[in-house]
Order: structure tokens, then C-alpha cells, then sequence
């Protein structure tokens, strides 16, 4: 990102125990020609610690058990089918049923199996499995759970097998067990000095029949690999370009294909005028139209481009049609819950923020393989919800689901992108149509157009004060619905949330699940309304927290200044859980909280807890002229945040230098979402269509100085990190914006009224002409 990166994890000799002691766990050894070995999950619930305000506020259901909570139960009957497999040659295979979107789940998951087999990173090897429905909710890849839930399991198989190792290797040598040491993949007798490899032992280890096996578990303090800094298992093959996505996949005879889509959302084909003239064109092998336009499949994408684009439709309206930022905010603040009457014998702060649309859109654009024949479907894509993937697109092309096969590629990024799999049910639609193998790749327009948003909303807040206590806090957010499409993973959660908005919908579950308040702030009511759901939207990243969080704290902020505290003492004083004040205080010291800064600058502090994890953000910001007036060609400068510092306190962190990552990228979703990054309504359709029109943090407004502090350990296992940055970053950025103009924000992203720092790409057809002369759009 061009920042200069400072990086202080803490260190500590060993994380607070629950004082059980040492536990033991029940695993399974899989009958198998070769070591198999598979374990169940256990999992403890802590309640959150007893408050310590004036003015104490019940715990919120996210506090005693949130989303993470609920996915990690829910996969606790399947974990036993999770297995490890040592192999022949001494390495270890793993097929993680989650999907790696470059979150660093494949390594921090080989960290896992090399803690408890002894065996060196480099012989494990982390792949992903296939769709299997036999797991249920267990290959759901959302939520910050893929450590948490996997966490436990994963270390007990790996003790199963290391402990089926030891005797197989005891029976070989004729030695006594506890005389046998393993490391490193080697078991050596201390007594003769004789060894085995895990490879020479593997057969031997085998079982002819599934039984449990009772296996105790390593102590934090014995730990080798676990809350080690570890490089990615994959950054060779990323960084030489090795590594494998649906598109890199060679299936015979899938060529390119691309489709030819409304200018208005989820428009609809009416009539195609010139389908034999587009079938003629050179490489061109079919055009057929599908439910979501018309799809052209070619030699080259090149070809499939130029098809697309010569293709002449008459389209049908779309869900928006006519739909514009005005009407949305018109419905949105129609659909507001009303707030409760004002006590006319305390003081208020009274706001209403407007979060505008945001694009979904990952990197690596949406892609799927698809090759449908009259008995059976292959399917390759990057997926985070597979067995719905699965259950679904065989529903659509009326076959079992035994008859559909579903792999999961690794993916260029997510955002929540991959918890659908839109490209993979078109594709296989696509391949049906044509009765022949299909590579689908959507334009970087189409994602920006017809993909997945984060939904437009508004957050109504009022906090009651009197005598320098807070009495109530309530928050009504109102959003354009969320889809929840992908359920819980299976088809079941997946219909229920594709029902009608009600009084107990599945978005008002999740939203009660994973929104909380960390301070005490008297009778606290935060409640979710939706309006209908035309637009294709999804759970981008914290779902709802970054909106319900800045909003929360720049009230916190506004409270505070009412009252004549200091923004960073003020929140410290009304928090609950010394955890939170662990972090706060962290980011104050280090960030140099309060320090004199010229005007038109200032600092920001914020904090969030999610998961059984906390976060705090300090940032610093440049909103002077000379920075905001900056000239910068087909883009928009604006305010640039010049420092951040971000404490992580996430349990256990198994991979500390992968949280890092986790949080720099967290932080940059935040600043952008703040500031730049946002969609325009206009007339049923996005004005964005490319990463060139859509302002993420670039270059020139990522900040020069960036600090990730690691905490000590708090806990002995680990909590959600995936997510936890966004929204602590959102609302320092925004509290430090209010604190240098002057003017609480209120609209987000703050450019968002401003005149559009690009020309809009036509609508049709669908896929522009890309630039002829790249040098003009260097900078």
C-alpha cells in the first residue's frame, strides 16, 4: 500500500486459563488404507463480565451468544467428518471445508495440524474439499468463524494421529511408549536412538474400523507453532503466479463465455435482433439466451466481448427501475421504526446517518466452470457456501444432488462476494442452454452493475443524558434489505431467507446476533427495519457493523463533547469489559492520543467488539484545502488519513502475523467506506462501473504511518478476525473527520454529494469499449 508499516506484536508467556486444567478430547480413528483420523468439537460459552458503570446496561443477546456462536454449534454434529490423512511419503493432507479467499485461513489451519502432529508446515499440505452435504452447516465460510469453529477440531485429529503414530511405532521397535519421542515427522526411541518416519509409519497406523480415541491436547504454554509469526504457506506460488483460480482450471472444451446484460438492475430480454449475424462472428460457438440476458460463448473472451457488444436487445424493466438515491432515502426514512418520546427531564443527541450503496465487487472478478451433461454437472468456482451452491443449481437443472459435483477453487478476495454463487448457477444455466462446457467470466462493469451491494440504510440514533451518565441509547436502522440467500449453508436457511420481509426475518436474526453495544449506556434498544428486496445485495464485510458502529461513535464522540470529556477518557469511562479498555488504552498510548496537531487536522478514536474480539482504531487526518484540493485526473482526493493505529485483542491469535493482514486490509475497506468508496443510484442502475470510477483507498490516500499492535493473549482460544477492523476503522475515521472540520458527519461516503469524479460508462452495451491508448489513464 506504499505505507511504512510498524509492527509491535506483544508478546506474553502464556494465555488466562479457564482452570480446568488439561482437557482431554474424544476423537475418531476412520478405517482407512492409510492414517485417517477425524475429531468432534468442543466449545466453552463465557458470559461477558459484570459491568462496572453507574448506569450498567443489560447485556445485549450479541453479548451472551452471537453469530459466531451460533455458526460454531450449528457445525459441532458434523466435525467428526472433518479428517486428516498421513500419507506414504510423510506429509500430511488436509481438505479444509472453507473457502480460502486470501484471508489465510489454509495456513493458519496447517499452523493447526503442525501444532499437535509435530510435523514442519512444509509437509502439510491445506486444500479445499468439495461440496459435501453430508456436513450441513459445516462448509459455511462467513461470520469471522473458520479458526473459531475449526480450531478445536482440527487440533484433536491431529493428536489422534500423532498418538496412532507413537503406537504404531512402538509395536515396530519393540519399545515402550513413553520411551518414543515425535518431531519434526520423525519418532525416535530415547532409549536405542532408533527412528521411524510418519511415512514408514502411516500404513501401520492405519485402522481396519472407525473407533474413538481419547487424546489429550497440548497446553498454551507448550506451544511451538501456534501464535508464532508465520509466512503464508502459499506466497511463493502467489507471488510467481502458480497459484490456482476457477479461471486457471482446464476443463476440455470449456471455452470463454460471457453475457450480454440489461442497462437497468435485473432487467430482462425481451427480444434479440440480430442473434444469427452475432453466431457468425469469428470464434463465436453459441449465443443462447438466459434468465439474467443474453450469453455468447467463443473462442477467446476477446471474441466474446466483441459479440457482447454487438449484440442488439430489446430489454424489459428491472426491480429498480426508475430508482435513484433520492427515492431510496425517501423509503428509507418512510420504513424508519419511531423513536421512543423524549424524557423532558434529561438532555439528547438526536442524529440520522445515510450510508449509500457500496459495491461488492472482490478483485478477481466473478467466475465460475460449469459442464452440464443429461445425467450429471461439474461445477468450479470459489464458494463460501458450496452445499447450497450444490443443492440449488441441481434443483434448477432437475437432477439429485448426488448427480452434481461442486469444487471450490481458491478465490481473489471475497468481501462476502463468494457467499453467493451467482456466476456458478449462470454458468451451469449457460452450459445446460448450449449442452456444452462453459468458462464464465463477468466484466468488471457487470460486478460494479448487476453484482452484489452492500445495501443502502440509515441509522436513527438518540442518546438520553443527564448528571454526566447516559440513561438510554436507542438506534433504529433502517436498510434496503440484505439478502441471506446463501443461509447457514444449506438449503433450508437458505429458502427461510428467501422469504418476504416479516416481523421475524432471518436479517432481523442476524442482525440481533451480531450487533452490541460495548458501553454502559442505561436501557439500550438497537433495532433493524428493512424495505423490499430489488436490489442484489449481499453481506459485505461486517454485515452491518460498520454503519451501526460509526453511527454509535460518532454519538459517543458528540456525547462526550456535550458533556466537556475528552472523546478517548469519555468512552473509557463508560465501557464494560476490561478487554475493551486493554485496546483503547493501547491505541492512546502508542497513537499518542491527544497530542497538539495544526488545524484542519485531528485525531480519531473508536472501538468495536465482535465475536469474542476487540478492536481499537486511532487515526489521524488532513482535511487542510492543500490536501483536499489535490488535482487528481478522473478521481477524488478529498480528506487523507496520514496515521493509523489499530490494537487487536482476538483471544489467541494463531498466526499473529496473519491478523496483522487481516486488520491492514480491514483498515483500508474502513477509510473507504468512509470516505470514497460508494455507489450512485441513478435511474434503476449504478453510474460506477469500473474499479477506475469507484473510489477505494488508493495510493494517495493510504496512510503513511500504520501500526498494528497484537495483544497478549486474553483467552486460550481463538476469536473472529476477519471482519473486526472494518468497522473500528469507519468510525475513527469518521470521529477524527467531525473532530477536524468541526461538523459531525452525517452522510457516507463523505464525497458522496459532491460532483462525480468520473464520466459515467454507457449502459449499453453492457461491456464498454476499453480505453485504446493506456498512457492517458496513467498517472
Amino acid at each position: 500500500m506504499g505505507a511504512h508499516r510498524r509492527e509491535r506484536p506483544d508478546t506474553a508467556s502464556a494465555p488466562a486459563t479457564d482452570g480446568m486444567g488439561r482437557r482431554r478430547f474424544l476423537g475418531y480413528v476412520v478405517a482407512a488404507s492409510t492414517l485417517t483420523v477425524a475429531a468432534p468439537l468442543a466449545e466453552t460459552l463465557l458470559a461477558p463480565a459484570e459491568a462496572a458503570a453507574a448506569v450498567p446496561s443489560a447485556p445485549g443477546p450479541a453479548e451472551i451468544y452471537d453469530l459466531n456462536d451460533m455458526l460454531t454449534h450449528a457445525a459441532l454434529p458434523t466435525a467428526d467428518l472433518i479428517t486428516i490423512r498421513l500419507d506414504p511419503d510423510g506429509t500430511a493432507s488436509f481438505a479444509l471445508p472453507r473457502a480460502e479467499v486470501g484471508q489465510g485461513i489454509t495456513t493458519s489451519s496447517a499452523m493447526l495440524i503442525a501444532e499437535e502432529l509435530e510435523l514442519p508446515l512444509e509437509k502439510i499440505r491445506v486444500t479445499l474439499a468439495d461440496a459435501r452435504p453430508e456436513l450441513l452447516f459445516n462448509q459455511l465460510t462467513g461470520g469471522s468463524n473458520t479458526t473459531i469453529s475449526t480450531y478445536t477440531p482440527i487440533r484433536v485429529a491431529a493428536a489422534v494421529a500423532r498418538g496412532r503414530l507413537l503406537r504404531a511405532a512402538a509395536l515396530e521397535l519393540g519399545e515402550a511408549l513413553d520411551t518414543l519421542t515425535a518431531k519434526a515427522g520423525v519418532i525416535t526411541s530415547t532409549v536405542t536412538g532408533k527412528s521411524l518416519t510418519y511415512g514408514e509409519l502411516a500404513g501401520k497406523a492405519a485402522s481396519v474400523a472407525t473407533g474413538q480415541v481419547s487424546v489429550t491436547l497440548k497446553e498454551p504454554a507448550d506451544f511451538k507453532v501456534i501464535g508464532t509469526a508465520r509466512r503464508r504457506i502459499d506466497a511463493l506460488e502467489a507471488v510467481t503466479g502458480r497459484k490456482r483460480f476457477a479461471m486457471d482450471v482446464h476443463v476440455p472444451g470449456a471455452l470463454p463465455t460471457m453475457v450480454c446484460r440489461p442497462p437497468t438492475i435485473n432487467g430482462t430480454v425481451r427480444s434479440v435482433e440480430n442473434l444469427d449475424e452475432v453466431r457468425a462472428m469469428p470464434g463465436i460457438t453459441d449465443v443462447v439466451r438466459v434468465s439474467t440476458g443474453v450469453a455468447v460463448r467463443g473462442r477467446t473472451f476477446g471474441q466474446c466481448i466483441d459479440a457482447v457488444r454487438a449484440l442488439k436487445v430489446t430489454w424489459g424493466p428491472g426491480t429498480a427501475e426508475g430508482a435513484s438515491d433520492d427515492t431510496i432515502t425517501a423509503e428509507l426514512r418512510k420504513a424508519e421504526p419511531p423513536l421512543p418520546a423524549l424524557d423532558l427531564l434529561t438532555k439528547s443527541v438526536d442524529a440520522r446517518f445515510t450510508f449509500h450503496f457500496a459495491s461488492n465487487s472482490a478483485l478477481e472478478t466473478n467466475c465460475a466452470i460449469a459442464d452440464v451433461r443429461e445425467d450429471s454437472a461439474e461445477i468450479w468456482a470459489s464458494l463460501k457456501s458450496p452445499i447450497t451452491a450444490q443443492e440449488d443449481i441441481a434443483t434448477k437443472l432437475g437432477l439429485p444432488v448426488t448427480a452434481v459435483t461442486v469444487h471450490v477453487t481458491e478465490g481473489g478476495g471475497s468481501f462476502g462476494r463468494k457467499l453467493f454463487y451467482d456466476a456458478a448457477a449462470e454458468a451451469a444455466e449457460i452450459s445446460k442452454a448450449t449442452g456444452k462446457p462453459v468458462k464464465l467470466m463477468w466484466h468488471r462493469t457487470d460486478d460494479f452493475r448487476q453484482g452484489r451491494t452492500h445495501p443502502m440504510s440509515t441509522s436513527r440514533v438518540r442518546a438520553g443524558y443527564a448528571l454526566g451518565q447516559v440513561l438510554t441509547y436507542d438506534q433504529r436502522h433502517t436498510s434496503v434489505a440484505t439478502d441471506f440467500g446463501h443461509g447457514v449453508g444449506e438449503i433450508i436457511t437458505a429458502e427461510a431467507a428467501r422469504l418476504p420481509v416479516g416481523d421475524l426475518t432471518f436479517s432481523e436474526t442476524i442482525f440481533t446476533l451480531t450487533q452490541q453495544t460495548p458501553y454502559d449506556f442505561g436501557v439500550v434498544t438497537q433495532l433493524l427495519s428493512e424495505t423490499d428486496k430489488r436490489f442484489n445485495t449481499g453481506s459485505m464485510r461486517n454485515i452491518y457493523s460498520p454503519n451501526v458502529r460509526c453511527a454509535q461513535e460518532l454519538v459517543v464522540d458528540e456525547l462526550a463533547r456535550r458533556m466537556g470529556k475528552d472523546p478517548y477518557r469519555f468512552r473509557r469511562a463508560f465501557l464494560k469489559e476490561e478487554r475493551a479498555r486493554a485496546v483503547l488504552d493501547k491505541v492512546a498510548e502508542v497513537g499518542e492520543w491527544g497530542r497538539s496537531m495544526p488545524a484542519g487536522t485531528a485525531q480519531g478514536i473508536a472501538i468495536h467488539p465482535e465475536y469474542h474480539a476487540y478492536v481499537a482504531v486511532l487515526t489521524e487526518i488532513d482535511c487542510r484545502p492543500e490536501t483536499t484540493g489535490r488535482e487528481i485526473p478522473d478521481a477524488y482526493a478529498g480528506p487523507r488519513v496520514t496515521k493509523v493505529v489499530c490494537a487487536v485483542d482476538v483471544g489467541l491469535a494463531v498466526n499473529p502475523r496473519g491478523l496483522q493482514a487481516q486488520m491492514m486490509g480491514g483498515i483500508m475497506d474502513g477509510i473507504a467506506i468512509t470516505l470514497s468508496s460508494g455507489l450512485h443510484l441513478r435511474d434503476g442502475h449504478f453510474l460506477e462501473g469500473s474499479w477506475d470510477n469507484y473510489f477505494y483507498t488508493r495510493q494517495w490516500n493510504t496512510p503513511p504511518e500504520l501500526e498494528i499492535v497484537v495483544m497478549p493473549p486474553t483467552t486460550d482460544t481463538p476469536g473472529g478476525a476477519g471482519e473486526l477492523a472494518v468497522a473500528g476503522a469507519m468510525a475513527a475515521v469518521a470521529c477524527a473527520y467531525g473532530r477536524a472540520t468541526g461538523t459531525m458527519p452525517t452522510t457516507f461516503p463523505i464525497n458522496h454529494g459532491e460532483p462525480l469524479g468520473f464520466e459515467p460508462l454507457p449502459t449499453s452495451p453492457s461491456i464498454p469499449a476499453s480505453p485504446t491508448d493506456g498512457l492517458s489513464r496513467a498517472f
